[in-house]
């Protein structure tokens, strides 16, 4: 295969990027299938750390020099998030403006105009001459999109709204008669992921009498959700088997029923994308782009961030009502293929790319 037509920069590479790594390992792996070479460069290491993470910037910013000396019309696509991750963009874009390379800023985050707007002025500025230097701006919603033109002056023409998207696993196997279904969440064991209404709410009366399973699968300290699920009397139907792989993870959304993400924040939760791709019947709140993409009792279920009575009204009705499930999975899976199918993705991709850096530009293969 050529060299990269295409280098993607993200925290943690495809492994350990979190949900910005799985976009990126499904968008390469696709355009591989098309005979399309896109590198991936990590610019953190599996996480932050003193003696690691500088020195992988190092090397992300040696990468990229050296793209520009062998291979100038490739495109640096530099994922960027909030926190850490911006400070490290910094470098990495501003290394890409002076050296003339075609790139792309592509912002995932949950709430990013918050995170700019806590910065010092003279942050802020740099922020905003980063993001006017790219040569296109992606954000995953309408929310992102409208900062990053009103606050950091990006010209409207000059950004895309590019939802996520995840490969189309095919059908589920249909669920077996009278089991018990089985309630899923994917991500990060965290307060803004909305775990601690989540275990209240499995926990509530309501709910609690119902037969059904859960299974919380995610990285972050799990070992103090696993004690707080026992101590409210979940221990043995509720399992959190730590962060998973993607094999792993579809095997998961395969087996299950529900997909529940009552998150604080997102920009476009993967989560929500893998499980209205394999037909599970999706509960989450109003965050970030959900809203702009998800019917609410069409293709998922609406709940109020933060309220534990409703979230346990909503699981409770679907796990009595197979009827519903099959009714919110079959509309997932008709919004999944209108709007989040990767070759879709690509295409949109491809598109993006070409107006960035010319019609020429052949980074994705044929169409």
């Amino acid at each position: 295969m050529a060299d990269p037509a295409v280098c993607h920069y993200g925290p943690g590479g495809r492994e350990n990027g979190g949900g910005i790594g799985r976009m990126i390992g499904y968008v390469q792996d696709a355009a591989a299938r098309r005979g399309v070479r896109h590198a991936v460069v990590d610019t953190r290491g599996p996480r932050w750390s003193w003696a690691g993470s500088p020195l992988r910037l190092l090397a992300a910013m040696g990468s990229l020099a050296w793209g520009r000396a062998t291979a100038p019309d490739r495109i640096h696509h530099i994922h960027i998030a909030g926190r850490g991750s911006t400070g490290r963009k910094l470098l990495l874009a501003g290394m890409a403006r002076r050296l003339g390379c075609r790139h792309v800023l592509h912002l995932h985050d949950y709430d990013y105009a918050a995170d700019v707007l806590r910065r010092p002025a003279w942050m802020q500025r740099r922020i905003a001459a980063m993001f006017a230097g790219a040569d296109r701006v992606i954000a995953l919603g309408r929310k992102d999109r409208d900062f990053v033109a009103g606050r950091l002056g990006v010209p409207a023409d000059r950004i895309a709204i590019l939802h996520n998207s995840v490969p189309d696993p095919g059908l589920r196997p249909a669920p077996r008669p009278g089991a018990e279904p089985t309630i899923l969440f994917l991500g990060r064991l965290s307060e803004r992921k909305g775990v601690p209404e989540l275990l209240r709410a499995l926990a509530e009366p309501e709910l609690a009498r119902l037969p059904w399973r859960a299974v919380l699968a995610g990285d972050g300290p799990v070992e103090a959700y696993r004690a707080e699920a026992a101590r409210l009397g979940l221990g043995d139907r509720v399992r959190m088997p730590g962060w998973l792989g993607e094999a792993e993870v579809r095997a998961l959304c395969r087996s299950a029923d529900i997909l529940v993400l009552p998150s604080h924040a997102e920009g476009m939760a993967m989560a929500v994308l893998e499980g209205l791709a394999h037909g599970l019947a999706v509960v989450t709140t109003r965050v970030g782009a959900h809203e702009e993409v998800i019917e609410d009792g069409r293709s998922g279920l609406f709940v109020p961030v933060g309220d534990v009575p409703a979230l346990a009204a909503a699981l409770s009705d679907l796990v009595r009502d197979p009827g519903l499930r099959d009714r919110l999975s079959r509309g997932g899976r008709a919004l999944f293929h209108d709007r989040f199918g990767i070759d879709g993705y690509l295409g949109r991709l491809d598109e993006l790319y070409r107006g960035a850096c010319g019609p020429q530009l052949q980074a994705l293969g044929a169409r």
